[in-house]
């Protein structure tokens, strides 16, 4: 790995030349390059007169600090971020054609961004929320964003949902207050929507607070697929594992700790040498095995809200990411940082998820409106490919690389180059044929077997103490007791020992569980009267009660390529677990 002094490999030259620039071999001048002799004069009329509106640098100097400010994030506003290199211990090219896993020791410059979700540019480091956790690799192939946070589940698998669950998380709209004051909204949510229980059990627990940004896994959540050179391909899911470990802050605690010190924590760590890292793991199963999952588990691979048991799809290491490079200028390489899940290299696809699907199109449209449409030309975004690059995009606010005189269309006269495709579109993705169909996925009992493990296998009685005392305290603030009884019903459906310890915290009695339930936001898979079973009365749809719920089963992948033979995990690879742990849940 490269010292800490060596050029950031993230950055083109021309914008380190500028940000490395000492300040005493400048010279102040206004925007337009002309030296002015003080910062803080003024062109007045007379020495006790107004000012000239001929003092160009007073009316620069005004009208660009009017707008030193792009619109916040609208979720994960809160961040950190440093330059690093990736490199590839153990390739992946039997499953993966992308040139960046081909070859051991191969590296690649990188940025990531960790951020908090929920709260404002301002808010508190230490807050109860799940970690953003996203990844530009800048490949010689075109840039990778892995868009991922620091569980392996969410809170939702319907895409629909996410604006109205992001609403729940911020300020109420009337009173103004976060959930740390009024958490109405918060359990409100989630009391309709119970395949969130999963991302809840965690949130509340340990991992809610990780004690900073260094000591937390990171996992990409979505089912990607990964294609080898001879098209075969497999689904795969992406992990970080922290050589730092993990550690957690108490909710006691966090009140002890400055409202920056995730950032503190890194910067300090980089700029001291202690550079953190991370080990690149990947589960795999074929297109098979998927559709058995389902059928005989009810995992499914396009639901977000699951977990791919990790002994039977163990970890595979690929390589190690190193975060070796402070960020010179926070604003530039971090604020201006846009990562979009649809940047994707040969040989990486998308699954069907249709929560993936939603955000491919979403972060690259609020990209677009938070720093313009040429975003992907600022110096933290821009590729790095062994090639000269070129589009016919065209023009847009910020144009700096405009392709020159090169024709704005495919033209005979001047013609653009072309690379072959690497691999067959056509086998790689399903055949999709059918009616259209308006879905909204429904509650059932397997939604509730990897929480129940995860209660019940891997938290500590301890743990379990901590997890109920952070939820009955969260719960103070709810000013509904109707909500409560139904979040209660939705965790004694997990484990009736969960529900019980909330009644007695909570001084609450919950109802008996789901089945005598409606939500608002889900079918209720699991109700006994069919006037529960549609979500809000809703008139059932075509596919509805059919047994896939939006799940791969079998016919599913007829007539794919790789879809029976290429199995991605049994071809002589250990479990590649940063600390050699595997559980049927995932990594604590």
């Amino acid at each position: 790995m490269p010292s800490s002094d060596s050029p950031i490999r993230a950055l083109p030259k021309e914008y380190l030349d500028d940000a490395t620039v000492a300040a005493p071999d400048t010279i102040y001048t206004a925007s337009n390059g002309t030296p002015v002799p003080h910062p803080y004069e003024v062109q007045r009329a007379g020495e006790n007169g107004p000012l000239l509106l001929q003092d160009f640098h007073l009316i620069d100097l005004l009208s660009h600090f009017d707008r030193e400010r792009i619109p916040e994030r609208v979720v994960h506003a809160k961040g950190s971020g440093a330059h690093g290199i990736f490199k590839v211990t153990k390739p992946l090219d039997d499953l993966c054609l992308a040139d960046m896993f081909s070859t051991e020791g191969k590296e690649t410059p990188l940025t990531v961004r960790f951020s908090t979700v929920g709260g404002e540019s301002g808010s508190h480091d230490c807050a109860r929320d799940p970690r953003g956790f996203s990844v530009k690799f800048k490949t010689e192939e075109g840039n990778w964003d892995v868009v991922a946070n620091n569980t392996p589940v969410f809170f939702l698998r319907d895409p629909a949902k996410f604006p109205h669950f992001i609403h729940t998380q911020k300020r109420d709209p009337s009173t103004h207050l976060t959930h740390a004051d009024d958490s109405t909204m918060f359990w409100d949510y989630l009391s309709q929507n119970p395949e969130s229980i999963h991302q809840v059990m965690i949130l509340m627990g340990d991992r809610g607070i990780p004690k900073g940004y260094r000591k937390m896994h990171g996992y990409y959540g979505h089912t990607l697929k990964l294609i080898n050179k001879s098209g075969e391909w497999v689904y795969a899911q992406f992990h970080f594992i922290s050589d730092q470990g993990t550690d957690f802050i108490t909710q006691e605690d966090s009140n002890n700790y400055g409202p920056d010190f995730a950032q503190k924590d890194l910067y300090g760590a980089i700029d001291s040498g202690d550079f953190p890292s991370w080990k690149l793991c990947v589960q795999t199963m074929t297109p098979k095995e998927a559709e058995t999952l389902f059928e005989e588990q009810k995992i499914n691979v396009l639901d977000m809200t699951h977990v791919w048991p990790h002994k039977q799809f163990p970890l595979r290491e690929i390589g190690t990411m190193e975060l070796n490079h402070n960020a010179i200028n926070y604003f530039a390489e971090v604020e201006q940082a846009a990562y979009n899940p649809s940047h994707m290299v040969p040989g990486i696809e998308p699954s069907a998820d249709p929560v993936l699907q939603s955000r491919l199109f979403s972060y690259a449209d609020t990209h677009r409106h938070r720093v313009g449409v040429n975003y992907q030309q600022l110096p933290v975004n821009q590729a790095k490919t062994k090639y000269h690059k070129s589009s016919f995009q065209r023009d847009g606010g910020m144009a700096f690389y405009n392709h020159g005189q090169a024709p704005s269309y495919l033209s005979s006269i001047a013609p653009i180059s072309f690379k072959p495709r690497t691999m067959d579109v056509d086998k790689t993705h399903g055949e999709f044929v059918g009616r259209a169909v308006a879905f909204l996925s429904e509650i059932r009992p397997e939604d509730f077997n990897a929480p129940r493990a995860l209660w019940e296998k891997v938290y500590s009685e301890d743990a379990k103490e901590r997890m109920i005392k952070n939820i009955s305290g969260h719960m103070e603030n709810c000013r509904e007791k109707e909500i409560i009884k139904r979040q209660i019903a939705i965790f004694r459906e997990v484990s009736p020992d969960i529900a019980t310890r909330l009644e007695k915290a909570t001084g609450i009695k919950g109802y008996s569980g789901i089945a005598d339930m409606h939500f608002n936001g889900t079918h209720n898979g699991m109700a006994k009267s069919e006037k529960n079973r549609t979500a809000n009365g809703l008139k059932p749809s075509l596919y509805f009660g059919t047994n896939q719920n939006g799940a791969p089963v079998p016919t599913t992948h007829e007539g794919i390529k790789g879809a029976k033979g290429m199995n991605g995990h049994s071809n002589g690879h250990s479990n590649g677990h940063a600390n050699g742990r595997s559980n049927d849940v995932n990594p604590k």
